[in-house]
């Protein structure tokens, strides 16, 4: 039987790129609980056997919005620069597609190799390891550890504003950064000192580069580290 145009209209609104996107922004506001199959076809204003058509459970759903971060990465061109300078590169653009979306960022931590967007990714951060130096097993292994901690930076940024109540945000920060200066002083006097950055980035800009800073400098320092002896075996 011929589909009905309005059910056609309804199914062109809702394709996958529509239902990921209504997705991160639920989740951008209300946090990633908020998002089910029941509430998103309610925010569409269809029934769940719509969004069904192209998510069958949740798990794909979310595989769905990991997908949709990993399309928002925009690579820098492949140069001649050093790989450190190409690897950091591709770090700030997966940076840059994370950061506006704390909530679903950890997502992407698992979900790297199910898309063709996280495959790609995950091929530069590795030819870029590989031209360091480090063997296909140690690329892999630092890969993930470089993805898992770009993710950590975005998810614990301190002071992070959850939702557009700027008024609940700023009593928020300056509540722990009071509880925090209300420690013992004699016990915790280096906690005390750094109250103010401890509950909110002065610079979130500068908390990031210094973060990536970190990153590069200490996978750049296990490149050019002289290899350890393998231990001799007993006789």
């Amino acid at each position: 039987m011929k589909k009905s145009g309005s059910d056609g209209r309804t199914r062109e609104r809702l394709s996958r790129e529509a239902i990921a996107d209504g997705a991160v922004t639920l989740a951008d506001a209300e946090g990633l609980e908020a998002v089910t199959i029941r509430r998103l076809a309610k925010d569409h204003g269809v029934s769940p056997m719509a969004l069904y058509w192209h998510f069958k459970d949740k798990d794909l759903l979310l595989d769905g919005i990991a997908d949709r971060l990993f399309n928002d990465v925009d690579l820098p061109p492949v140069s001649a620069d050093p790989w450190p300078e190409q690897l950091r590169g591709v770090l700030e653009a997966l940076l840059a597609a994370l950061r506006p979306h704390p909530a679903v960022a950890g997502l992407v931590t698992s979900r790297s190799l199910i898309s063709e967007a996280g495959l790609n990714i995950a091929e530069r951060t590795l030819s870029h390891l590989r031209q360091a130096g480090f063997s296909p097993e140690q690329a892999a292994e630092l890969g993930g550890y470089l993805l898992g901690a770009v993710v950590t930076l975005v998810t614990s940024e301190p002071g992070r504003r959850h939702g557009d109540d700027e008024e609940a945000h700023e009593d928020a920060v300056r509540v722990k950064a009071a509880s925090l200066g209300a420690l013992s002083p004699r016990r915790y006097p280096n906690i005390i000192a750094s109250a103010g950055a401890l509950a909110a980035c002065a610079s979130p800009d500068a908390y990031y580069r210094l973060g990536l800073d970190m990153l590069i400098t200490g996978i750049s320092g296990i490149a050019t580290a002289p290899a350890k002896p393998e231990a001799e075996t007993a006789p």
